[in-house]
């Protein structure tokens, strides 16, 4: 294999293998990634046997061939030279591979072609058509909501829920709940419910903010197929029955606050300073035309601060963990958002206030403290 390459495009889709490739794995081939030589491209591949990534980038190839190469090393490597063209060049054994650019030079080890995994490919049938924008979006309301510890393994992922004219992504680890829904158009497809991991989202996310253009799906037997542009992820479905998210948002909640986005983010950021670092309880005291943020703890004292509300219903204290409060602000692009209660022991719904496009919902269980 010999073949030469652009620095700025090598290193653009390396950075992408990053989190794909495993830092400790008892299987060392996952740590590399695999290159090949086509006609005139490099294609460029990475597994932990979970979630897989292929891209594929213009290449000057003088030799076919494949081999494989660390993946972080060699990222390292070549985002250290100087701009301009990066030769890749195998030995004849396909043992060593020379990786040179401008006056460095390097010799990096490969490991069989012949041990990296087979990967599932996509299936023969139709792509559905999926806008990047509004997916990306979508993820960014849902993904932080995740679990990233709950031993019942459906929660490590979110429910994607595809219809003929919606998509919905919901995600909850328990103890809160985020759900989005948009419309689509394009070709009508049957009612999928697969559970996407947790890694996979957040690769897709990170693909989804680089470049233009919308991307296709596709589902097959155990894996989703998501081609982002010249890059395909690939994912291991999550087999498990997701929750019934629809039971666990509240109907019955009518205490409605309202509040600027950018002040009531300022204010809980402020206040949960003084919090106790182990629970980040944030007491909510609400009374008629003022809700009054407040913390303390043992070893750092307590905070308060007020804000008004156009509320005059009757008075009762309820109490949030102050990072799922800043997880769902950090989210909305809204400036005013909503707070719907019933008591001081149901779950609270949050939504964003005259946002057009989706449907966002974010469900969360008061503490007791």
């Amino acid at each position: 294999m010999e073949l030469v390459v652009r620095k700025i495009d090598l290193v653009r889709e390396l950075q992408f293998f990053q989190q794909i490739v495993e830092r400790k794995n008892t299987i060392p081939i996952l740590a590399n990634v695999l290159i090949e030589a086509t006609s005139d491209e490099m294609v460029l591949l990475a597994t932990d046997l979970e979630v897989t990534l292929r891209s594929r980038t213009q290449a000057a190839v003088t030799r076919h061939g494949a081999v494989t190469l660390p993946a972080k090393k060699l990222y390292e490597i070549v985002r250290a030279l100087p701009d301009g063209d990066v030769r890749l060049e195998a030995d004849r054994n396909q043992q060593n591979v020379k990786v040179t650019g401008g006056q460095f030079s390097s010799k990096m080890p490969t490991l069989p072609r012949e041990d990296f995994p087979t990967v599932t490919e996509p299936p023969d049938t139709p792509a559905i058509t999926l806008s990047r924008v509004v997916l990306r979006e979508m993820i960014e309301k849902t993904q932080f909501a995740i679990t990233g510890e709950d031993t019942r393994y459906y929660l490590n992922g979110a429910l994607f829920v595809l219809k003929p004219t919606q998509m919905t992504l919901v995600a909850t680890d328990g103890h809160r709940l985020a759900i989005v829904t948009a419309t689509r158009e394009g070709q009508a497809t049957d009612d999928e419910k697969p559970i996407l991991p947790r890694k996979a989202l957040a690769e897709l996310g990170r693909l989804l903010a680089d470049g233009e253009g919308d991307i296709a799906f596709q589902h097959g037997e155990n894996h989703l197929f998501f081609q982002v542009g010249n890059r395909l992820l690939m994912s291991r479905m999550i087999d498990g029955q997701f929750p019934a998210y629809e039971k666990v948002i509240p109907k019955g909640n009518d205490k409605h606050l309202e509040f600027e986005r950018d002040r009531l983010i300022s204010a809980v950021r402020r206040v949960s300073l003084l919090s106790n670092e182990r629970s980040r309880a944030l007491k909510f005291v609400v009374q008629a035309g003022t809700v009054e943020v407040t913390s303390s703890s043992p070893e750092f004292g307590e905070a308060h601060e007020p804000l008004a509300v156009d509320y005059s219903g009757p008075s009762l204290t309820t109490c949030f963990n102050a990072q799922y409060v800043i997880d769902f602000l950090n989210a909305v692009n809204s400036d005013v958002v909503s707070l719907d209660l019933k008591d001081e022991v149901s779950q609270a719904v949050l939504k964003p206030v005259s946002v057009e496009g989706y449907d966002y919902t974010y469900v969360i269980m008061p503490m007791r403290v």
